[in-house]
């Protein structure tokens, strides 16, 4: 993959977390098609997966600096990404086929059963941690220095 220059500004991600690498490990495997990138703090992944052909891709963060980051971080990278500040456990979510979320374990079993795509890669929680993820299936587990991430598909 491509290098990825990130400033994290007020923005929670650098890439360099385990939850982020085991994340992006997940993502370099999948076909791209359109992501939705949950609580997107610098854009680290959102760009990542513009970057290996993911289209279109929506960043949402509950944090305007983190929209601001990542939309600024985005065009730093040359990539087109739609950043957008929303609460992804209340508001409306955008269509996709993948939805990325590197996030608190309870966020993310609060956001699987409101996201329609057909899979979903997990992270931001320790490697004891089970997500429930009713309607989902888990088909992979990453582990690194303590922490996870999974890929679940629709059951």
């Amino acid at each position: 993959m491509a290098t990825i220059v990130i400033e994290p500004g007020r923005a929670f991600g650098t890439g360099a977390h385990p939850t982020t690498r085991l994340t992006l490990e997940l993502l370099q495997e999948q076909a791209p098609v359109g992501v939705l990138d949950v609580g997107c703090g610098s854009g680290v992944l959102s760009i990542a997966a513009a970057k290996l052909g993911f289209a279109p891709v929506c960043a949402l963060d509950v944090d305007a600096s983190a929209v601001e980051v990542a939309t600024e971080n985005a065009r730093a990278n040359g990539v087109d990404l739609d950043a957008r500040l929303s609460d992804a456990l209340s508001d409306d979510l955008p269509a996709c086929d993948l939805v990325v979320a590197n996030v608190a374990l309870g966020v993310v079993e609060a956001l699987l059963p409101r996201v329609g795509a057909a899979r979903a890669i997990t992270s931001g929680y320790l490697d004891r941690d089970e997500p429930r993820a009713s309607g989902r299936r888990r088909v992979e587990r990453r582990v690194a220095d303590g922490w996870a991430a999974d890929l679940f598909v629709m059951a």
